[in-house]
């Protein structure tokens, strides 16, 4: 339980630090960074064998961001495991910061992969995951994809690919928010019942809430006993999870808080 207790604080630190970063940028994606900070906390604090002092560790385990445009989350998290320098955060989409809009793995210490084209970011890890195989390396590989960018039909080309190969190296996390930039997913283009759509690719699915520390705690150590088969982690979370006003709402979907909105935010983050 104190290791839950701790990764709700680190949690905690990497949401405000979202809120601000977005805030001073006047521009990015909160709703989205929001609802996978608690699994991207757990992946680097708990989960991942990543060396902030190597990078590009060779046997380290590998993280893809595929939905690219909530890469406030993965930066903070960055920061806040030591890949990246506090200041750093605060040049987010600056012109000449190495922290853009979406993440770039040329100029970002941590970041594995380029991603921002939405479906691209699970046929790269699946890539890495195969090599992993081939090379007889023991390093595992997660991707997170949003349940919106699962309307892309090379989101489920490489699925059966993972399955195919029997990558039970390899790790799926679906955001599953409900809601992309244009509203709910069920209306935009419905992918429900997404646990059984995986199961029908080959995958072993395992269903959790996504803010749960508890939940998502058994569902990596499940992922890492299955064998030849690729792990889905359906995580069902909030958009804009741990700020009132953005919560289930599709219009932060891609827009920074105003001062007052600003405010309002971190005196919630000082009052939990």
């Amino acid at each position: 339980m104190n290791d839950y207790l701790k990764l709700e604080k680190i949690a905690k630190s990497i949401r405000k630090n979202v809120i601000d970063m977005i805030y001073k940028a006047s521009s990015g994606h909160p709703g989205g960074a929001l609802s996978i900070v608690d699994v991207l906390t757990y992946l680097y604090f708990e989960e991942m064998n990543v060396d902030v002092q190597n990078p590009k560790l060779e046997n380290r385990d590998r993280l893809v961001l595929s939905k690219g445009h909530a890469c406030a989350a993965l930066y903070a998290v960055l920061s806040e495991k030591g890949f990246l320098s506090k200041d750093e955060l605060s040049k987010f989409r600056k012109i000449d910061s190495i922290l853009q809009g979406h993440p770039d793995m040329k100029y970002i210490p941590g970041v594995d992969m380029s991603s921002g084209s939405l479906g691209q970011g699970i046929s790269a890890s699946i890539g890495m995951a195969l090599a992993g195989k081939m090379d007889k390396r023991d390093y595992r590989v997660y991707c997170i994809v949003g349940d919106g960018e699962i309307e892309e039909g090379e989101v489920w080309e490489a699925a059966m690919s993972a399955s195919h190969y029997k990558l039970d190296n390899f790790c799926l996390i679906v955001d599953n928010n409900n809601l992309q930039i244009d509203g709910e997913i069920s209306k935009v283009m419905n992918s429900y019942p997404i646990n059984e759509k995986f199961k029908a690719f080959g995958f072993n699915v395992i269903d959790i809430d996504g803010h749960n520390f508890s939940e998502i705690d058994n569902a990596f150590k499940m992922a890492k006993t299955n064998k030849e088969k690729p792990t889905a982690i359906i995580a069902k979370t909030i958009k804009g999870k741990g700020v009132s006003f953005m919560e289930n709402e599709a219009d932060w979907h891609g827009k920074a808080p105003n001062e007052e909105q600003y405010s309002i935010a971190m005196k919630e983050f000082k009052s939990e």
